[in-house]
């Protein structure tokens, strides 16, 4: 029996054909060529080939000879001939942005079900779906501020953002709620080369900690922070104080939403003594105005959801190691749309409204 010489596979080329082997998102069909080309490389006859790989002598034949003639790029299909499908995108483009009919019982169409429809490839539907940015998979959310004073609020906070007072602090508050100290049923995986870090889907809760923050907005240094099991008035108050003394003897300007124990009776008795802190409220349903939440969203994605704690105390610590290493490498969070940019936005054909995406 014949055997075939080894054909020759740069280093560059055979470590990228091992990675189509390795790839679960490449075509079957790249994957059969890139084994092809690698056993050949190796020497493997090519009867043997076909055998292990179930196809055809001629087919390993072919791919031996489309490697060695073009490289990498003789693998790909070659474009077949005859006239290629028409598509009418108006008509994709219409009946996407239609919807589906009820009899489908769908909420949203899909590649596959849009082509049964209309009777043409799903591929043509993706492609069409690509060329005019059509995603009907995605869904969001929004939600309309009822708050009578929208335009005040928002004016005054953007205002302390791009021009706050000579010779006085402005600072973000806000509470993180409900942080879960969530601990694994298994070690983690880390991450390896070609695999992502993976994590057991179960887990055992020990627990819940709120995260209070005071974020300065000339520096974006968190000045304040504290961790309590619950976040009534009691907390709030306490935290203000805790704000309060981290910037002594100056005007302090804090900005915080409408959380009723930020307006409670005795919240507002102790601003009454301390006349320096003012507290300004974002408009309701607008708590994206305040950025002590881009700093909260930081955490959560850098140190808390992918975190893994034992105990809520070894929760508060990590929150409490990454406050000190943010600080030390941190900017301030630099604002900018004027006032009249957002409510240009905010009122679409309705007397001061405002939308939140989520």
């Amino acid at each position: 029996m014949a055997v075939a010489v080894p054909l020759e596979v740069a280093e560059d080329d055979a470590r990228e054909l091992r990675s189509w082997v390795r790839s679960p998102s490449m075509p079957s069909g790249l994957v059969t060529r890139a084994r092809v080309v690698l056993l050949a490389a190796e020497g493997v006859p090519n009867a043997q080939i076909a055998r292990r790989l179930e196809v055809s002598r001629q087919t390993v034949v072919t791919w031996r000879n489309r490697y060695r003639t073009a490289g990498l790029a003789g693998l790909d299909d070659r474009p077949r001939s005859g006239r290629p499908p028409v598509v009418d995108q108006a008509q994709v483009v219409v009946r996407t942005l239609e919807g589906p009919p009820e009899r489908l019982g769908v909420t949203h169409w899909s590649s596959r079900l849009l082509a049964a429809e209309l009777g043409i490839s799903n591929g043509a539907i993706a492609k069409v779906w690509r060329k005019w940015k059509i995603q009907p998979w995605r869904s969001e959310t929004f939600k309309f501020s009822t708050d009578p004073e929208l335009d005040a609020k928002v004016r005054d906070i953007v205002g302390l953002y791009l021009a706050p007072p000579d010779k006085a602090v402005v600072v973000c508050v806000d509470e993180k709620s409900q942080i879960q100290a969530l601990d694994r049923t298994a070690p983690m995986l880390p991450v390896r080369p070609g695999l992502a870090e993976r994590r057991t889907h179960d887990y055992v809760r020990h627990g819940t900690t709120t995260l209070f923050a005071a974020l300065e907005i000339a520096t974006g240094r968190v000045t304040a922070d504290a961790c309590h099991a619950r976040h009534r008035h009691t907390e709030f108050l306490r935290f203000l104080k805790q704000v309060a003394k981290a910037h002594p003897r100056v005007k302090l300007h804090v900005i915080c939403d409408n959380y009723g124990t930020h307006k409670h009776p005795r919240v507002q008795a102790w601003l009454a003594r301390n006349p320096r802190i003012t507290l300004h409220f974002t408009p309701t349903s607008c708590s994206w105005l305040n950025l002590v939440e881009v700093f909260f969203g930081i955490i959560t994605r850098q140190a808390i959801r992918r975190g893994t704690f034992t105990c809520v105390n070894d929760l508060i610590e990590a929150i409490r190691r990454f406050i000190d290493a943010y600080n030390d490498r941190c900017e301030p969070f630099t604002w900018t749309k004027t006032a009249d940019e957002i409510l240009e936005h905010a009122t679409p054909r309705r007397p001061r409204t405002s939308f939140t995406r989520h």
